[in-house]
C-alpha cells in the first residue's frame, strides 16, 4: 500500500473512530503526533483504544493484542503504520 496512502487512511479512521470530526482536521494530524497523553490533541482514551483497535481488526485485518502492546502500537499514526505494514 502506497505510504502516504496508508496513513491518510488512518488519520480518517481515527478521526471518525474517536468522534473528533468537529474537533481535529484530519488533514493537520502529524504522523509521529502523539495520540494519547496530555499532548496529545487527540486524546485517546482507553474506549477509543477499544474501537481503533476493532476497526484496524476490520479494515486491515490485524489484530493488537494486549493493552501493553495496543498503547505501543496506538502511539502515533506512524506507529500503527508500520504495525499493520509488518502484519500483512
Amino acid at each position: 500500500m502506497d505510504h502516504t496512502l496508508l496513513e491518510q487512511e488512518l488519520k480518517q479512521l481515527l478521526i471518525r473512530e474517536c468522534d473528533k470530526e468537529d474537533d481535529i482536521d484530519w488533514q493537520s494530524i502529524e504522523d509521529d503526533e502523539p495520540l494519547f497523553g496530555q499532548q496529545s490533541r487527540i486524546a485517546m482514551d482507553s474506549l477509543d483504544a477499544l474501537q481503533v483497535s476493532l476497526a484496524l481488526q476490520q479494515h486491515y485485518g490485524v489484530r493488537i493484542e494486549g493493552a501493553k502492546d495496543g498503547r505501543r502500537i496506538l502511539n502515533s499514526i506512524a506507529s500503527i503504520a508500520a504495525f499493520i505494514r509488518r502484519q500483512q
